[in-house]
């Protein structure tokens, strides 16, 4: 299917390169709000503009597309856009990723090189589990989450809608991140985290309160 990539910066190289990899899908270009970059070429693809091209893209029978932006909300807020203009979103998983059989990927979803999904392993719609990430049996990463690359979580962890875990951290088994929070870099998670908390170190501990506090 001819799809294009939102995002050209990055990320949207690794998913490229994903793409080209796993060869299910042709990319045909970039989608990015930078007006610097319409018209350029960014890892062989041209940047064919903004949001406003995306119908003018569907009338020309490209029908997938997928959203290659770190940062979580705006990933939900382009496929509310997508879905919109009728594109369906890909996935894109590397073929040197470990996925079990038994997991399961929603749409829009990106698992990068090395990545590992364990036994019925559950990926939300939006969801980025990045480089050589670990979600090991029975995890449930709900939607446009963010796992980072070396990231281990282990088994029944529970990340929720649009958590990041950060470079390296380690989640200990049957916990759950709330919505939103954030896990630092290389921080041990022992105990449940809330939503729209922050909480680093060894062991992770809350240095920003929830969102409601």
């Amino acid at each position: 299917m001819k799809c294009v990539i939102i995002g050209a910066g990055g990320h949207g190289k690794v998913v490229l390169e994903i793409l080209r990899a796993a060869k299910k899908h042709e990319p045909v270009g970039f989608v990015d709000a930078d007006p610097s970059l319409a018209g350029k070429t960014v890892a062989g693809l041209p940047v064919l503009g903004a949001a406003n091209v995306l119908g003018k893209l569907k009338n020309q029978k490209i029908k997938g597309a997928i959203i290659a932006i770190g940062d979580n909300r705006a990933r939900k807020s382009y496929a509310q856009v997508l879905q919109q203009q009728g594109f369906e979103l890909i996935n894109a998983v590397h073929p040197k990723a470990l996925v079990s059989p038994s997991a399961k990927l929603g749409k829009g979803v990106v698992v990068a090189m090395g990545a590992v999904l364990g036994s019925e392993a559950v990926v939300g719609d939006l969801a980025i589990i990045n480089t050589s990430a670990v979600v090991d049996h029975e995890c449930v990463i709900e939607e446009a989450a963010h796992i980072c690359p070396t990231a281990a979580l282990a088994g029944r962890v529970r990340i929720g809608a649009c958590a990041f875990v950060g470079l390296g951290a380690k989640i200990l088994p049957c916990l759950t991140v709330g919505s939103e929070a954030v896990v630092g870099a290389g921080a041990v998670v022992l105990r449940d985290l809330p939503s729209g908390v922050t909480a680093v170190g060894v062991p992770a501990k809350v240095i920003k309160p929830t969102k409601a506090a």
